[in-house]
């Protein structure tokens, strides 16, 4: 596969950081061990400009290509962008290097992501083989709290001008090295439902002296799976799933109230609408119906990540000079998982991408306790970010 050989070179170190990342998770916002080594490394590799603290934890690097000047001389820049936060899961890997947090661990590759990013800044650094401007933005708090949407709204774009801005996320299940593009939307909009149905407690043996929320939220439950099922037109996409249930503390107790959450999907806005109100009213509805009352609470978080076609073929060009071909494929259907590069798409042009993390259906996917990022593509996607930046940035 032809990654670029400096990068090659320095491979096991990258794995060493790579497991270093893993063995240390820290979850949003809590990066400071973490945003603290890529500083570090950022300054080490002789970056023209490391700033920290941005949305707390995060950290841009400036690398300015050999024409000189406050913008590399050309006047062109491009963002390339790595998350680095971790998740709230209890590891079961058995790694050597696995995690030292009890509760925490790198369930999603961001070690991997922040990791491939170092190296791309060790190469670009080094090489500044480009006429422009490149911006490494190392974001907190992907998974939870939308660090991505705190550093656009603190200032990202307007501190940093830059063009275009790009993402990439490893992909297990599709081919170790392989990348996958595509226009248009890729992840969905999010939403975190809540809801408590309170009706009156009872003894177990005598339901008629009670209002049973457990029955009450049962309905509800059984009806939501009737929205995207009878609501949204079937060539569209949404989803709602309910993912916690809780009320009682025993078995012959009523409970006061049941609470539950989960979350809602989509790409287009007016389904996300559909699915705002239909999740309010029949929650309320049900509740009313029999007697009780409801609360129901439709939080929307990300917005759908939807790519930009000029960007896309510039993103799909480097991943052709790297992997070749063969392994550059259209990402055969969209995915309703969340991703908060969203907010920097909907304030700056650009393309997210997906990096082949090899592995099978079988084996363990992100968000799993047992998922481990594969050190393999580390080099394959540092690749990556230097082609982009030479390709889109070139000299002469």
């Amino acid at each position: 596969m032809p990654i670029l050989n400096r990068i090659a070179e320095f491979h096991p170190e990258l794995t060493a950081w790579r497991q270093d990342f893993h063995a240390h998770p820290e979850i949003a916002f809590e990066e400071v061990r973490t945003s603290g080594i890529v500083a570090e490394k950022l300054r080490a590799f002789g970056c023209d400009e490391v700033h920290t603290g941005i949305a707390g934890t995060g950290v841009v690097g400036v690398i300015r290509g050999q024409g000189g000047g406050d913008q590399g001389g050309s006047g062109r820049a491009i963002g390339l962008r790595a998350d680095m936060d971790a998740l709230p899961i209890e590891e079961a890997t058995g790694l050597p290097y696995a995690s030292t947090i009890p509760g925490k661990m790198h369930a999603c590759g961001h070690d991997g992501h922040t990791t491939m990013l170092l190296g791309a800044a060790r190469y670009l650094a080094e090489t500044r083989n480009f006429d422009g401007t490149v911006y490494l933005i190392f974001q907190p708090a992907e998974e939870a709290g939308g660090g991505g949407n705190v550093m656009v709204r603190e200032g990202l774009f307007e501190r940093f001008p830059m063009q275009r801005v790009f993402g990439m996320h490893n992909w297990p299940g599709a081919p170790e090295g392989s990348f996958l593009w595509r226009n248009g939307p890729v992840m969905a909009a999010t939403a975190n439902l809540r809801a408590t149905i309170t009706g009156k407690g009872a003894h177990g043996a005598m339901p008629h002296q009670g209002n049973d929320p457990i029955v009450i939220t049962s309905q509800i439950v059984t009806a939501l799976q009737s929205v995207v099922a009878r609501n949204v037109e079937p060539v569209e996409a949404g989803v709602i799933t309910i993912g916690h249930i809780q009320g009682g503390d025993t078995w012959n107790v009523i409970p006061q109230s049941v609470t539950l959450r989960g979350t809602a999907r989509w790409f287009k806005p007016e389904v996300g609408d559909l699915l705002e109100e239909k999740f309010t009213s029949l929650v309320t509805g049900i509740a009313t119906a029999f007697g009780a009352a409801a609360e129901a609470v439709f939080d929307r978080g990300y917005p759908a990540v939807v790519n930009d076609p000029e960007s896309t073929e510039l993103a799909r060009r480097a991943a052709l000079a790297v992997a070749g071909e063969a392994r550059v494929v259209e990402m055969p259907r969209l995915t309703m998982g969340g991703e908060d590069f969203s907010y920097m798409l909907n304030a700056k042009t650009g393309n997210y991408i997906m990096l082949g993390a090899g592995r099978g259906p079988a084996d363990p996917q992100v968000h799993h306790p047992r998922y481990d990022f594969n050190d393999a593509v580390l080099p394959i996607g540092a690749s990556y970010w230097a082609m982009l930046v030479e390709q889109q940035l070139p000299r002469g």
